[in-house]
């Protein structure tokens, strides 16, 4: 049995690049891009649940399965950005200017699911994409359950709940391969889970000090965390490797560092990840022509 909605936001949504940010690569056992199909497996508070969104014209319809569907659907909006106040930012700088009469302004969405969007960050620190993606995909695929409903039929998989993380050993962490300083942090979030999840309707800057209070989750963490799960506009994700970079090159052609990032964006407050988010739309990333990290292959598989 499932339950249905159509949103009609009355604005422009571009559904792939909203739902973007929460796919962790394209092997990503939660959520799964088929025809013009968007799915996702969510864990939410009332239970698990299977999201379909299709966009067809100004309408995004919505149908969902499992014990958590309505809340899933209830939520739909907010994922689309409705909460969100792009109207607000006004600027005289003259390239964001430019940029503002070529591109909309950046609407920015909320999933309200702290853990789910904590746990990938956790594992996205200090590694590679490519090493991040797969042990984030494995973890899922090897600890969390099936989707409800329709989900399960496309091998849609939930994250593994904050009590089945609790259960998984130390080697099977390195099989993954996530390395103990990062599975001992998801460990310790994992514990207070309910704590962090009563964080959705927080500021973000409140946010950030109750999280920071656990050890191995910094700012670059947090501002994963506060993108995603609360659509925060101000939340810059600084200590990024490419992001200050990325900036400076689209607006002096040459890589800042994250102070000089810091300096440019203070003024900007409180839509300082607005701002970057333009910046990316209209100028992309910088030419990769240095070294890349490369994935540790010391871990095993």
């Amino acid at each position: 049995m499932s339950a249905q909605r159509t949103v009609r936001p009355g604005y422009a949504v571009g559904l792939a690049s909203m739902l973007r940010p929460l796919r962790r690569g394209p092997g990503d056992p939660t959520y799964k891009i088929i025809g013009e199909d968007h799915w996702r497996a969510v864990r939410t508070p009332q239970g698990p649940a299977t999201l379909r969104l299709h966009q067809r014209a100004t309408e995004v319809e919505a149908e969902a399965w499992g014990e958590g569907a309505e809340w899933a659907l209830t939520h739909v909006p907010a994922l689309l950005g409705a909460d969100d106040r792009p109207e607000e930012f006004h600027t005289d700088d003259p390239v964001l200017m430019t940029l503002m009469e070529r591109f909309e302004v950046p609407r920015l969405g909320r999933t309200g699911l702290v853990m789910e969007a904590l746990v990938p960050a956790i594992i996205e620190q200090k590694v590679t994409s490519t090493e991040a993606f797969r042990g984030f995909g494995n973890l899922v695929r090897r600890f969390g359950e099936l989707a409800p409903g329709p989900g399960a039929d496309h091998g849609l998989r939930l994250q593994p709940s904050p009590e089945r993380l609790r259960t998984v050993p130390s080697w099977e962490w390195l099989r993954l391969p996530v390395d103990h300083a990062r599975s001992k942090t998801v460990l310790q979030a994992a514990r207070v889970a309910p704590a962090i999840e009563r964080t959705a309707g927080l500021p973000g800057e409140e946010v950030e000090r109750r999280l920071t209070t656990i050890p191995g989750i910094g700012e670059w963490t947090v501002a994963e965390v506060r993108q995603r799960a609360l659509g925060d506009p101000d939340a810059v994700s600084f200590g990024d490797y490419h992001v200050a970079k990325d900036v400076g090159w689209a607006l002096t052609n040459k890589a800042w560092d994250d102070e000089q990032l810091r300096d440019y964006l203070e003024r900007f407050r409180p839509h300082r990840a607005r701002v970057v988010a333009l910046i990316y739309r209209g100028a992309g990333t910088r030419p990769r022509r240095g070294p890349r990290m490369s994935p540790r292959t010391h871990l095993p598989r």
